[in-house]
């Protein structure tokens, strides 16, 4: 890879400033610097290097101290947040945020779990790789049933900037020709197990509008040239992704964007540097560029542009935003409307039903996949809502058989403990709920009136909570669940809800705050992520979405940043920004 510009003080005007390095930020510096634009990608974070930090990958957990648990006390000082994650280890944890130096507070009563990845590449060293296009039953939902505005575009408006990310990420997966769930450019899917393949045959005869199909994943299963010309080649089925993957098997800004950003010679990368606010200029009602704070000795410096996008995430963006006051926008930039920091949304995991699975004693599977199987939203358009709640949710889930470490705890001693330990136990098949979340305006994030964070800006203030409809939405799908596994037969099914006692953002799927629409006088962006009050500062993380639809949203991060780009690359030409 050819290495950028690591710069600190700069008095150079660049064309574009990226703030942010995840998935976003990724593909907005690559798809600006092919173009031949000069960008600074700005990132609070330290520099993570493609392979060379990746320091604990192919580590077996036995080389741990505690088999890749974290000692208690450190979390509780530093992690007691992250530790919720799913992805969370000693293996993994240094790609996490120290909760203790990133403090935010909630309202009371409420609780919101911020997971955060501070560090060049962002989440995308981090995320599950779960990869779905929207489709027009979701760009329409609001409209449909009166909940949220409508979104400015349409399916139609996304289909060529769909195809433009997955041809380059590479996305595992098999056409079916859905409705509500649009085929991608696929490469090969991943290979479903015996016993899955046989709930698949038996939910389509028991329940044929929830077909059941295999995940679609940012994985290269068979990579194309493209693909091994990035220096990538194909997944090894490890399933240790969040360790960091020096095959570049999965997609991440490290494996595949800042390369061809850095290939082009226009790529600048500022780390360290904690974005404060977006320097506004009233004369011209355009952004200039950012100040920023430096992580390490809190030094203050600028950066000045033409142009700048915020890919910060969803939250980070929105802290910017509201921390960017001047005279006009007394209430952060680019906010006459009054809804930038309203409605936050995550999505709902919040049930699930799991059974055993007779009659493949015989049968074992090889590798770790990097996928499991998924049931597509089927209850998406008004005509199939339930009676007590509106939109609906996905099934995910697997089959796996018990193994030693689900015996690790059992009880047991010498010869016969360690001979059961050595064998496979039952088939277990479950489904757990992927459930959309309506936007509500009283779901919203502030900046505290007090607390302040070690660079002295205002702390983040959330308040977000489960509505009456995401809790009875849970309610049903545990049900539901339950109900399908018992008809195909599955044995003591069992199945919980947790909507109650797990609080929002551990999906780490938040979207909204920053939305998009055709009215200034209700959002913050118009449908090319372009501000309605500021036309040269763009936001094309989570913050634009007018809803959450079911499906996981960093595919549609990725069309909806190459579409801005495109957008503005014009809009420079005809010097409208």
């Amino acid at each position: 890879m050819t290495t950028p510009t690591y710069v600190q003080e700069s008095q150079e005007e660049y064309d574009v400033i990226v703030v942010g390095s995840g998935i976003s930020g990724g593909w907005a510096a690559k798809e600006f610097c092919e173009r031949g634009l000069r960008v600074l990608m700005v990132e609070r974070g330290r520099l993570v290097e493609h392979r060379k930090d990746y320091i604990t990958e192919g580590k077996p957990a036995w080389h741990f101290p505690l088999r890749t648990r974290v000692d208690n006390i450190l979390v509780e000082q530093q992690y007691y947040v992250q530790k919720l994650c799913y992805a969370f280890n000693d293996a993994t944890k240094h790609f996490f945020g120290n909760d203790r130096d990133l403090p935010y507070s909630t309202e009371k009563g409420t609780q919101f779990n911020w997971i955060r990845a501070n560090q060049l590449g962002g989440k995308s060293l981090l995320w599950h790789r779960q990869s779905y296009r929207l489709s027009d039953y979701d760009f329409e939902a609001n409209s449909r049933d009166g909940h949220g505005i409508d979104w400015p575009i349409r399916y139609k408006d996304l289909v060529p900037w769909y195809s433009h990310v997955e041809k380059h990420a590479g996305i595992s997966g098999h056409a079916e020709g859905l409705a509500q769930l649009p085929d991608s450019e696929f490469l090969p899917a991943f290979e479903m197990t015996s016993p899955e393949l046989a709930m698949q045959e038996a939910f389509r005869k028991h329940f044929p509008d929830r077909p059941m199909i295999m995940g679609r994943t940012a994985h290269l299963s068979k990579p194309t040239q493209l693909h091994l010309s990035q220096g990538r080649v194909q997944c090894q089925a490890r399933d240790e992704c969040q360790k960091g993957c020096s095959f570049g098997a999965y997609f991440s800004t490290q494996s595949s964007t800042l390369p061809a950003a850095a290939k082009t010679g226009n790529l600048s990368i500022a780390a360290n540097s904690v974005v404060h606010s977006v320097i506004y200029d009233e004369k011209t009602n355009r952004a200039k560029g950012i100040r920023v704070i430096d992580n390490e000795n809190l030094s203050e410096r600028e950066y000045f542009a033409k142009i700048v996008f915020l890919c910060a995430s969803t939250l980070g963006t929105t802290h910017i935003m509201l921390n960017s006051i001047s005279k006009k926008f007394p209430n952060g930039i680019a906010n006459s409307s009054g809804v930038l920091g309203h409605y936050l949304m995550d999505h709902n995991y919040n049930a699930r039903a799991s059974g055993e699975v007779e009659g493949f004693e015989t049968e074992y599977y090889s590798g770790r996949r990097p996928t499991g199987i998924y049931i597509p939203n089927f209850q998406f358009e008004p005509s199939r809502y339930k009676k007590n709640y509106i939109r609906g949710y996905a099934f995910g889930g697997e089959a796996s058989r018990v193994d030693w470490r689900g015996n690790a705890n059992g009880q047991g001693l010498g010869v016969s403990f360690k001979e059961k330990l050595s064998q496979p136990g039952a088939w277990n098949f479950g489904l757990y709920a992927m459930g959309e979340m309506l936007p509500r305006y009283e779901n919203q994030v502030s900046l505290h009136a007090s607390n302040k964070d070690k660079w002295g800006m205002p702390q983040l203030h959330i308040n977000c909570r489960w509505s009456d409809n995401e809790i009875a939405m849970m309610e049903d799908a545990r049900e539901t669940a339950h109900q399908m596994l018992e008809t195909v037969g599955l044995k003591n099914v069992k199945s919980e809800v947790s909507v109650h006692d797990r609080a929002p953002g551990l999906a780490i799927h938040e979207v909204g705050t920053a939305r998009m629409g055709r009215d200034p006088k209700q959002s913050v962006l118009n449908g090319f992520n372009q501000c309605h009050d500021v036309p040269n500062l763009f936001v094309t993380d989570g913050s634009a979405f007018c809803s959450s639809s079911v499906q996981n949203p960093s595919l549609t991060f990725m069309a909806l940043t190459v579409r801005a780009v495109d957008y503005a690359v014009r809009e420079l030409k005809e010097k409208r920004l």
